[in-house]
């Protein structure tokens, strides 16, 4: 049942992870500015990842070509394969924090020390601790969902190609 829809809508797959991929944006948001946790330069490239995710499968899903869903389904999965490195490598330094592992100055810090020209570009960086944990649900930290998150998609979008090809294939064998 599952895989039957994977055959009969690529579009609604892609949109469904643009979406999704919004949402998961909506919410780190959220616990930047409502929760008050400060992001940390993994976390911005996380995000980075997850808008040019959502971007590739929103515009992938615009469009009508197998083709296009076919490369845009493996741009999507490239991508979703850096945020997946990047966030595992975020795990990995929370579950084993080195005593002089840093991945950022704080804000304050940044302005006080460079001119305005060099320390805005660092401020978009983040300015939080790599290794901290601020946050779990179910006892996995931010960082672990993230890399859950960018395997299910990598996984979504290497299925999807895997069943597009397939189907061109077999309308090739029967014309």
């Amino acid at each position: 049942m599952v895989l039957n829809w994977f055959d009969t809508a690529p579009r609604r797959i892609l949109g469904a992870i643009a979406l999704a991929c919004v949402a998961m944006l909506a919410f780190g948001l959220y616990l930047q500015h409502v929760v008050g946790l400060e992001p940390c330069p993994m976390c911005v490239v996380q995000r980075y990842a997850l808008v040019l995710v959502a971007l590739v499968a929103g515009i992938a899903a615009s469009f009508r070509g197998r083709g296009v869903h076919v490369a845009g389904a493996a741009l999507m999965t490239l991508l979703a394969g850096g945020g997946a490195f990047v966030a595992a490598r975020q795990s990995w330094l929370q579950w084993y924090p080195s005593e002089v592992a840093s991945c950022g100055r704080d804000i304050y810090g940044m302005i006080e020390t460079f001119p305005l020209k060099r320390a805005i570009p660092m401020i978009f960086r983040g300015s939080g601790d790599c290794t901290k944990i601020d946050w779990t649900f179910l006892g996995l930290s931010i960082a672990n969902w993230s890399f859950l998150c960018f395997v299910a998609i990598a996984v979504v979008g290497l299925v999807l190609i895997a069943r597009q090809l397939r189907t061109n294939s077999s309308r090739r064998a029967f014309a």
